[in-house]
């Protein structure tokens, strides 16, 4: 990183601390969550009287996940996952719609990468998915996997319906600004002028996109991998979940630590397709300025861990 880049970040960092006082409530704001209490009891007998749970079932919190309450629920044949969607959530970046989840676990059944969806409804004012539990751990190394995983997701033919997602600069510059227009900082100034300046046309082709692929989406076990979480997917340009995954504030987030520029390369490698990946180092920049921006968000909004990830997506720009 420059020097005008380190100061802007520490800038950043200390104008985001400040607003955290007054804008902190994680029930608006989304806040990782921490709760550790069951599913409500009316929730339990609507599952129980759909056969869905045995009358002894035992819930256990599952804590990957920023947004919404899921459980593991244990049973006597096969154990489950039970996700209670939060609505209150506004988020810029990753939507949160039960319906997209339950679409795309039915379209993409066939393909083996994703959990068996069981059932979907509504409970009060929010929406629940409940699906079989998919064995394994959060992704942690050979990124070569993940670019298989993503080839294959983006050359699959889905029929399912999901909204339109950015393609091309122009699309990713609207979106950042947006994301800038509801952030406080004295530095947003700053941070707009870091402006990516080339030009990228939208993609002719665009496929499904999983929207949000980060290692905590990304289960793997000795059979392989399983991409989890499908309540943002997007029918757009495949770079979107090429730079998701890179992302050097995501991998910190959920991996401690940004991709080595080895496993970068590994992951592009394995991805297998040089059009979609000269499209994504054009890109890049774009990707870069409006995760940044995202932080900015996330960080004056309840969620301190961003910090750092605005720092490296700086450093990215």
């Amino acid at each position: 990183m420059t020097s005008t880049g380190s100061a802007l970040a520490l800038d950043l960092r200390r104008s985001a601390v400040q607003s955290l006082a007054i804008r902190d409530s994680p029930e608006e704001l989304g806040a990782t969550l921490t709760d550790h209490s069951p599913p409500p009891s009316a929730l339990v007998a609507q599952l129980g009287e759909q056969g869905l749970v045995e009358p002894k079932g035992r819930f256990e919190t599952l804590y990957g996940g920023r947004t919404n309450q899921v459980w593991k629920v244990r049973g006597n044949r096969s154990d489950s996952v039970l996700k209670l969607y939060r609505t209150t959530l506004r988020n810029p970046l990753f939507g949160n719609d039960a319906g997209l989840e339950a679409a795309c676990l039915r379209a993409l059944q066939s393909t083996g990468f994703v959990p068996n969806l069981r059932a979907t409804g509504a409970f009060e004012c929010d929406r629940w998915v409940f699906y079989d539990h998919a064995p394994g751990t959060p992704w942690r190394q050979r990124a070569d996997k993940v670019g298989r995983l993503l080839r294959k997701l983006h050359n699959f033919s889905a029929e399912v319906s999901v909204p339109p997602g950015c393609n091309g600069s122009a699309d990713l510059a609207r979106h950042a600004e947006r994301i800038l227009a509801g952030c406080q900082s004295d530095r947003v100034d700053a941070l707009a002028a870091m402006r990516p300046g080339n030009t990228v046309a939208p993609a002719p082709k665009t496929c499904l996109v999983h929207g949000d692929p980060v290692p905590g989406n990304i289960l793997e076990d000795e059979t392989g991998l399983t991409l989890i979480d499908w309540q943002c997917p997007v029918i757009g340009d495949p770079c979107e979940d090429l730079a998701m995954f890179l992302s050097p504030a995501m991998q910190h987030l959920y991996r401690s630590t940004p991709l080595s520029q080895r496993e970068e390369d590994t992951f592009l490698t394995a991805y297998g397709d040089p059009d979609t990946v000269s499209r994504y180092y054009a890109l890049r920049p774009w990707y870069a300025w409006r995760m940044a921006a995202y932080c900015l968000w996330r960080a004056e909004n309840g969620s301190p861990d961003y910090l750092t990830g605005l720092e490296l997506e700086i450093a990215a720009l």
